[in-house]
């Protein structure tokens, strides 16, 4: 059963740089889930988080595979960046649903369709199927992302939160490590489409913990018939069917410039310029609704959301960037098997898994999260500099020492801005606010993916067009083949010229990577340097309270 938990504030948030004027403590009289039922609520939403970022990361080694099936490598961006795509198009609409229906059945159905993409991708027969099965996934990710972190602020009082949020990030961040490995291991040993129906026995466990168990609500919500005969307003759909074509239409242009078509084609800086203009008019619209707006404005004008959301924005970045760019470099160049590209991707996993479980205790048990943010985005810098170069002949023992430094980065990053806003936001207000943080991650994600694939490709074929005397084959031969299939091609010195081609474009995808790890370090000060040991009321976010004017 359950009991019930409260606090007495000692003193005003540290964080004085907002005029907001309104506080409260939402801890008194909070009944929160003890014991058994506890125990499965937490660890169904831990699963599935893990399922997430296990979704998120296993591509990256059986992608090889998959281009070599579909002779798609010129598709290899999109693998990664349709999940976020769907993922960033629906996160703003998730923040509102969650505050406007059930949680346990939010993340529930959030979740059915997530099992439903990865079944559509196990299933695919073609690279378009695929990409549309991981942008379904991406949609049901939108949901378990935002469900997890507003799920533990529902089941947890105050003082234990923080410390579960480092647990569930460092088992998210397993699956992000474990990934490659999982993915390599069914693409060698069974078949890649393992590596998404893999999800659907698990999704299982989830589902069945969660419906036989209550997650307590805040506030009384609406029957949900009666939001939905109000949705329009209820969960502001028209701001939705604004940012959903502004997120689709920016990331459209991304990945056809320089692929499909050139960068100043008229269908390139067509949807450039659409999705400018279509983002424009939803800031302009969710202005006008003030407090209920799906994005509120009283909540991204304060300095700690607005930081959190840019440094998620290059962090989750600087993690994928080198994920599979990394198994592209062992499986062209090593020859390595997709399981034996995971193997040697250990460091990272290993470093990775580590650090992020020792900086969630460490934040816990120090109280200050921003040293681990700072040193994360520092030491990534350092390590994608080391991975710039990467070359057919580099010793074992520098790959490794390169990948434990770029592991043990993102280790120290993966909490702290969720921890930041956890620590500032009252919980009724938190799916809001979580959906802010993972939008921008998700669009930094896609954005910085697709930018690594152009990087990639056009250094790729520019660099066989060098060697092209040398090689004796087309380069678009070359691409069209796939990782996989580069040694039925060539041998010889013909082989010697196409890696290293391979080998030079993967060090300029590794110059991304140090711009995004310099970016965090740019936007995480901004986090601010607060105790979260001290307990303190939180602030609430309306427009009303700040006098910005508005509903």
């Amino acid at each position: 059963m359950a009991e019930t938990k409260s606090h007495t504030p000692d003193g005003p948030p540290t964080d004085s740089s907002d005029s907001v004027q309104e506080h409260y403590d939402p801890e008194s009289e909070y009944q929160y889930p003890t014991g058994l039922s506890a125990t499965l609520i937490l660890t169904s939403i831990t699963l599935a988080y893990f399922l997430f970022f296990l979704d998120l990361a296993v591509i990256s080694t059986a992608t090889p595979a998959i281009t070599s099936e579909f002779d798609s490598l010129v598709d290899v961006g999109w693998y990664g960046g349709a999940y976020q795509l769907g993922s960033a198009a629906f996160q703003p609409l998730s923040g509102k649903i969650y505050s406007q229906f059930p949680i346990k059945w939010t993340f529930i159905v959030f979740f059915i369709i997530f099992e439903i993409g990865s079944a559509i991708c196990g299933a695919a027969q073609s690279s378009p199927m695929f990409i549309v099965g991981r942008v379904i996934a991406g949609v049901g990710s939108a949901g378990i992302s935002n469900g997890s972190a507003t799920t533990i602020s529902a089941v947890l009082p105050i003082k234990k939160r923080a410390l579960f949020m480092g647990l569930n990030m460092g088992i998210g961040q397993l699956g992000l490590a474990a990934g490659p490995i999982i993915g390599g291991a069914f693409t060698t040993d069974v078949s890649w489409r393992w590596c998404f129906y893999l999800n659907l026995p698990l999704g299982v466990i989830v589902g069945g913990f969660l419906l036989f168990n209550t997650i307590p609500e805040r506030k009384q919500k609406s029957p949900p018939l009666q939001i939905l005969g109000t949705a329009v307003r209820s969960l502001d759909l028209p701001g939705f069917m604004l940012i959903c074509p502004a997120v689709v239409m920016f990331l459209l242009g991304l990945q056809f410039g320089g692929n499909q078509h050139p960068w100043n084609s008229s269908v390139v800086i067509g949807l450039l310029v659409g999705a400018a203009v279509t983002f424009a008019l939803f800031l302009v619209w969710e202005y006008r609704q003030g407090d209920d707006a799906m994005v509120p404005f009283a909540m991204l004008k304060h300095r700690v959301v607005w930081s959190a959301a840019m440094t998620m924005f290059f962090s989750l970045s600087s993690i994928l960037v080198a994920d599979f760019y990394i198994a592209i470099y062992f499986q062209a160049i090593h020859n390595d098997s997709p399981l034996m590209s995971g193997v040697h991707m250990l460091p990272i996993t290993l470093g990775m898994v580590m650090f992020t479980m020792i900086s969630g205790v460490l934040i816990s048990v120090l109280g200050y999260y921003l040293p681990f943010s700072l040193a994360g985005g520092a030491i990534s810098a350092i390590g994608y500099g080391l991975l710039s170069t990467l070359s057919p002949t580099t010793p074992v023992a520098n790959w490794i020492g390169y990948q434990i430094l770029y592991g043990v980065a993102s280790g120290c990053t993966a909490a702290a801005p969720y921890i930041a806003v956890q620590n500032l936001i009252p919980p009724n207000q938190i799916p809001q606010a979580m959906a802010i943080i993972i939008f921008w991650q998700n669009i930094g994600a896609s954005t910085c993916l697709i930018a690594a694939n152009a990087i990639f490709s056009n250094s790729l074929r520019t660099q066989l067009q060098q060697r092209s005397d040398e090689i004796g084959l087309a380069p678009d031969l070359i691409i069209a083949a796939g990782v996989r299939s580069i040694r039925d091609l060539v041998s010889g010195s013909q082989l010697t010229a196409v890696l290293a081609a391979y080998a030079i474009s993967i060090d300029h995808v590794m110059y991304l990577g140090i711009t995004v790890s310099v970016a965090v370090l740019v936007f995480s000060p901004g986090l601010g340097w607060t105790d979260i040991r001290k307990v303190k009321e939180f602030q609430k976010f309306s427009n009303e309270a700040i006098g910005s004017g508005g509903k």
